[in-house]
């Protein structure tokens, strides 16, 4: 993996090549390189083979399969979700089904979506390398977005588990900012499930969080001031502002994405005696205001109800739902921060979007009127 290319292997497996030739702590893995999907029975078998033995060599763990497309991961367009990611894998033949399930999201609706909306093309299978590494079994994780300018400070959501649950937006996360300072400012999110690997089925299992664990810091200080330190190392590597997954095992803080970062999310809401007394108080996620129809949606069942212009009110999204972001005028969720996917997608698209907003869904009538201010992180009901 540390001699991964774009040309080969794609951005993501790219830019973490990069890391691990510096000596970061990237979790060394293989890719899959481009090209074709094995066609016939002994380039089915060859790509097995050859699958195996990197499996060997790595001490037979359990993995994860994500994408590295030729497209994602870049300056103009993140694709933040859009491709498919698969935890817990384990041995070559669920491997291979993996790469082959990575390698086919290229052609899903979410994927086309995203893409006629940021202007470009879906590319073809064949120019999906597929990045393959261990899974860290993870105390806690996140997202890390660098300093964009001289001063800015550092932005870090963290939660208990995988950092599927940051990523996705399923849970409202712990957000610190390190100034440039040094000093580090902390609101505790409500971090009420997490995401682990499932042991005895492959995988990943969602939990409820204990009622303490929901309250505590998922971060201490010194944890957060090191983590604010790797990413200004990375930046510098890498050579732009980055947005970084990471995770935090037995003490040690592994990298596990870097990307540039495609839009500024809103700084962080300060409350402000002067607010609305009538308004709704959540996370900012992307800049923007717009007065439209509420329209709730709980599932894919909910769809066919969005019309052009409506603001999607819904629990968290998916990324199956990007074709709704495509027709929304915005978007308002009741967990999530602003470094999670819906988020970053919600800025690339250029509408507003509130999360983390508590009971948005039942707080909220279907059809009723209201204000969406991405920027300042408040709804209001008209």
């Amino acid at each position: 993996m540390s001699e991964a290319t774009r040309t080969s292997s794609g951005g993501k497996a790219a830019a973490l090549g990069v890391l691990l030739r510096e000596g970061f702590p990237v979790p060394d893995g293989f890719v899959v390189p481009r090209g074709g999907q094995p066609a016939g029975a002994d380039a089915a078998h060859s790509l097995r083979d050859a699958v195996a033995r990197e499996l060997g060599r790595l001490g037979d763990p359990v993995v994860a399969v994500r994408s590295s497309a030729m497209d994602e991961d870049t300056t103009e367009a993140s694709a933040a979700g859009q491709y498919e990611s698969i935890l817990g894998v384990h041995g070559a033949v669920d491997v291979c089904r993996a790469i082959a399930a990575c390698r086919e999201s290229v052609r899903a609706a979410r994927a086309g979506s995203y893409w006629a909306r940021i202007g470009d093309t879906s590319p073809h299978a064949s120019e999906m390398a597929v990045l393959v590494q261990p899974v860290i079994e993870a105390e806690a994780s996140g997202v890390m977005f660098t300093p964009e300018q001289h001063g800015a400070p550092t932005r870090i959501e963290a939660s208990w588990g995988l950092g599927l649950a940051v990523v996705s937006g399923t849970v409202s996360p712990d957000s610190y900012e390190v100034a440039s300072d040094g000093s580090i400012g902390c609101s505790v999110g409500s971090k009420q499930m997490r995401i682990d690997l499932d042991q005895e089925r492959g995988g990943a299992v969602t939990h409820a969080v204990a009622p303490d664990k929901q309250r505590a810091r998922a971060l201490d200080d010194v944890s957060v001031a090191a983590l604010a330190d790797l990413g200004d190392r990375v930046a510098g590597v890498l050579g732009d502002p980055q947005d970084v997954e990471w995770a935090v095992a037995d003490g040690v803080v592994w990298i596990l994405q870097a990307r540039a970062i495609t839009a500024t999310p809103p700084a962080t809401r300060a409350l402000d005696p002067t607010d609305e007394a009538d308004a709704l108080n959540g996370t900012p996620g992307s800049h923007g205001k717009v007065t439209a129809a509420a329209r709730i949606v709980r599932g894919p069942s909910d769809f066919a109800g969005v019309r052009r212009g409506d603001v999607v009110v819904c629990r968290c999204t998916d990324p199956a739902w990007t074709p709704l972001f495509t027709i929304a005028a915005g978007v308002v969720t009741e967990t999530g921060g602003a470094l999670s996917h819906a988020a970053i997608v919600a800025r690339e698209f250029g509408i507003p979007a509130v999360l983390g907003l508590a009971g948005a869904t039942t707080r909220i009538e279907d059809g009723a009127r209201i204000t969406v201010d991405g920027t300042s992180g408040s709804v209001t009901v008209l």
